[in-house]
């Protein structure tokens, strides 16, 4: 049992009580973290004096090779290790002897894995925007192909009235714009500096926090050490963001897999992201939605684990919180990778437009349209309504939809209809002459298309902002 903290102690820990207590397990994850923080502490403790030039300049050397090793797979991050922090210094000591003791000087493991949860954070933030960056544009190129795609609106998943594709895949187009803009939120909040801390209550050396910050690409420091320690509302705020993202997934699955089924026919999956089945030879299963549509309780679950493990710890640090990893990381690769798939898999659908446009005229969702088209002729809007629901019944029982009317049978029902009422309730004309911005109409579609393009343009990689150096500059400058 490799553990830096045992001179207090006369005698060893009980192994189940360390594998209990250890994290070297799933903290792992962020060896570059643990290094890349130790690299930017020990150039600031350099700069101040507390390590001589020479000692600085080994220890970062012995850092920067320790992660080439690991990430070679010369070095292995053994489990006989309590955690990611104890191999990284215990290596170091090993090749440098007394000069790696002085790594962690003026710095506690609590501040250090609050750095390094910080840092592995706030990269997955940005990875998190590429990929919804990705599927935004799937979507605009969808909208830009079929601003006059016909098919129904819903509402109580039953037909209402008469939008376009691009109208629709517009209505998850601003649901994911949303999700990027959450992402920028807590990105903004979150970066800053918890190096420096200490264990709680900062340290004696004479520290230049703001510089660490600098190095790392950090606003600045966290201005209370004991918050800095243990804040975890940043990873809360991203875990939220995360089910908010899988929560507009699982509905746009739950429709695909609509749109998929015999019933609907309004969208054809590609080989690529289908299953078929073990004993029907027919069947063609949309697994890649109902699995993402299924891993949203499990995002969900990471959420409430961590809200309900920070509820009860009272200031500052507590064990408690080493349950922030396990469950975030796993959301973080799970909502990773519904996103990467669900993109692949919406970019190769191929819409039924022509079933789309049928569903549309069966469905009657240019009723409102005709009461609209009585209105317009001086029928009270109630009588119209009246009227236009004695139509629905009348084409029901005959099978038929309202287009399918002769001008005579309309008449008959009210003498206001003229012919001019087949133009005014085709499903062209109940679309198009929606034209308020946001609604479903060629000309106000393409205002919004034009806006969503501006914006994928204006926003593409404004989070890339100047992070601080690369730490392999840093090596390179010391």
């Amino acid at each position: 049992m490799a553990q830096l903290w045992g001179g207090r102690f006369t005698k060893e820990t009980d192994q189940l009580v360390y594998n209990f207590n250890a994290s070297i397990t799933f903290d792992q994850k962020f060896y570059k973290q643990d290094i890349e923080g130790s690299i930017a502490h020990v150039v600031m403790l350099g700069k101040q004096g507390i390590l001589t030039k020479e000692e600085m300049q080994k220890i970062v050397k012995c850092l920067d090779e320790i992660r080439s090793d690991v990430e070679r797979g010369k070095l292995e991050i053994s489990a006989e290790y309590e955690d990611i922090h104890s191999f990284v210094e215990a290596t170091l000591i090993n090749r440098l002897a007394d000069v790696g003791k002085k790594l962690h000087t003026g710095r506690s493991r609590n501040d250090q894995v609050a750095l390094d949860m910080r840092l592995y954070t706030r990269l997955e933030i940005l990875h998190m925007d590429e990929l919804l960056e990705e599927l935004l544009k799937v979507l605009l190129k969808i909208m830009e192909e079929h601003i006059q795609t016909i098919m129904p609106g819903f509402t109580h998943l039953q037909k209402a009235q008469p939008i376009t594709l691009a109208h629709h895949m517009g209505a998850y187009f601003e649901m994911f714009k949303r999700d990027r803009e959450r992402l920028y939120d807590i990105f903004k909040r979150m970066n800053y500096c918890p190096l420096g801390s200490g264990a709680l209550a900062g340290t004696t050396y004479p520290l230049d926090r703001d510089y660490t910050a600098e190095l790392m690409g950090f606003f600045g420091p966290t201005l209370n050490s004991m918050d800095g320690v243990s804040d975890r509302d940043y990873l809360i705020e991203f875990l939220s963001a995360l089910s908010t993202i899988m929560m507009h997934l699982s509905r746009f699955s739950e429709e695909i897999i609509i749109w998929n089924s015999n019933e609907y026919q309004f969208v054809e999956l590609d080989d690529a992201y289908s299953t078929g089945s073990s004993i029907m030879p027919q069947k063609k299963n949309p697994d890649i939605a109902e699995l993402v549509r299924g891993k949203t309780g499990r995002v969900y679950g990471a959420l409430m684990s961590l809200l309900t493990t920070m509820k009860g710890i009272p200031l500052a640090y507590n064990k408690d919180m080493q349950e922030d990893k396990e469950l975030a990381f796993d959301a973080m690769d799970t909502v990773k990778g519904c996103v990467a798939l669900f993109t692949g898999m919406l970019s190769t659908m191929k819409f039924n437009q022509d079933i789309m446009e049928k569903s549309s005229k069966n469905g009657f969702t240019n009723a409102t349209d005709a009461a609209d088209y009585l209105v317009n002729h001086g029928v009270p809007f109630r009588d119209a309504h009246g009227i236009v629901g004695q139509i629905v019944l009348y084409c029901v029982d005959k099978n038929i939809a309202i287009d399918d009317m002769s001008i005579e049978e309309l008449k008959a029902i009210s003498p206001v209809f003229e012919e001019d009422v087949y133009e005014a309730v085709s499903m062209e004309t109940c679309v198009n002459k929606r034209l308020t911005i946001g609604a479903p109409g060629k000309e106000a579609m393409e205002q919004v298309i034009a806006l969503e393009r501006k914006y994928l343009e204006e926003s593409c990689d404004r989070l890339w902002f100047d992070l601080g150096e690369n730490m392999l500059d840093i090596v390179e400058d010391v």
